[in-house]
């Protein structure tokens, strides 16, 4: 068989040069996802003994795409460099003190590659740590403490931010060559002026880590702050993520978490509930006694409040005679709260009615008097 026109130039390649090009991108679309599942499998081995209630799907799930993408970057990479001309062309020329510069397409192309191959592997290193962070909060989810619930994430985001900072300084140096350590010193000259600039992004960042030290709350604590009264859920670098009563997701920035009083409701042991329920005038005296120590002893009696119940005859309203109640309900859990005070406001309502008093309302009487001459004149 004459294999001679393989040889044949065309374009400044042979075609033998073409069929490898080809022959391989080809390769790479069909057994590229392949090599993807078998290379994450093989990495998921050394995460195996720190990550047995995880299944290997997770970490395929974060890790299959950048490693194709990886491994496609890789191959074309080698099927271009099948080619030669006019890869090798000058694109650029330039005479320094008798001293020649250029840069050819193939120079270009290789910066590129390079460039994604980084970025490709940091990618990876990124979902690794992604990985990591669900095996760690798996085993925070473990504990009676929250304090590692609400560390994972903070930590994660900080291990990826100086993730990515690390993959620019290796891309600045490995591919445009540059000093990185020179760089690195000049930032400590300029990092003042964007300290400056930056001051409040600063502030908050030094918030975060106030809030991890002093833990005046921690995930899943409803506090008030900011006039709101939210359940905290998460707490970032910059802000700390919280949810109202209303179920709106509201965004606080940390300077304001630490500089603004807060409360931490969940850590009250008690519940106070006050309110006064006002009576019609010419109720009885004894009656009003009657249904003060029936509420008083039925508050008493409840397995959910304290022992320490007030319930008193309080004042002489505009309407109303009022009887004030005060009582703490030992759960602070705000659900099982709503429905203990719900419980016992229906029992309110049935001592008065049992013992014949009816609930007051805003009213007013008029009383009409006439003048000399017939005219009536109105008073209130």
């Amino acid at each position: 068989m004459n294999l001679n026109f393989l040889d044949q130039v065309y374009w400044g390649n042979s075609i033998k040069s073409y069929i490898l090009f080809f022959g391989i991108i080809l390769l790479a679309l069909i057994f590229k996802k392949l090599f993807s599942k078998i290379i994450s499998r093989l990495i998921f081995t050394f995460f195996l003994r720190y990550s047995k209630e995880v299944k290997v799907d997770k970490f395929l799930e974060l890790l299959l795409k950048p490693i194709e993408f990886l491994i496609g970057v890789i191959i074309i990479y080698i099927a271009i460099n099948q080619l030669t001309y006019p890869l090798n062309l000058v694109i650029f020329k330039r005479t320094v003190e008798k001293v020649a510069y250029t840069i050819t397409i193939i120079e270009v192309i290789d910066k590129i590659f390079l460039t994604l191959i980084i970025i490709s592997g940091f990618r990876i290193l990124l979902r690794i740590i992604d990985f990591m962070s669900h095996i760690f909060a798996y085993k925070a989810s473990l504990t009676d403490s929250k304090t590692d619930d609400q560390l994972v994430p903070f930590m994660r985001e900080l291990t990826k931010i100086v993730t990515i900072i690390l993959a620019v300084f290796v891309v600045m140096g490995a591919v445009f060559n540059m000093n990185v350590a020179t760089i690195i010193a000049g930032l400590g000259i300029g990092g003042l002026a964007i300290a400056l600039a930056a001051q409040d992004t600063l502030q908050n960042l030094l918030g975060s880590f106030t809030i991890f030290a002093d833990k005046p709350f921690v995930v899943g604590d409803l506090v008030h702050v900011a006039d709101y009264d939210a359940v905290v859920e998460k707490v970032g670098f910059r802000s700390t993520t919280v949810r109202t009563l209303d179920k709106t997701l509201v965004i606080i920035p940390n300077k304001k978490m630490i500089d603004s009083p807060l409360e931490n409701l969940t850590l009250r042991n008690l519940r106070r509930v006050k309110f006064s329920v006002g009576v019609l005038y010419g109720t009885p005296a004894t009656t009003i006694k009657k249904i003060a120590k029936e509420i008083k002893a039925y508050l008493d009696e409840h397995h959910e409040t304290s022992m320490d119940a007030i319930v008193v005859f309080d004042a002489f309203g505009a309407s109303s005679l009022d009887i004030l109640i005060l009582y703490y309900i030992e759960i602070v859990d705000y659900d099982i709260y709503m429905k203990i005070k719900e419980e016992i406001n229906y029992k309110v309502m049935e001592i008065v009615l049992n013992n014949g008093a009816d609930f007051a309302f805003p009213s007013r009487t008029l009383y009409h008097e006439f003048g000399d001459q017939g005219i009536p004149l109105s008073k209130s």
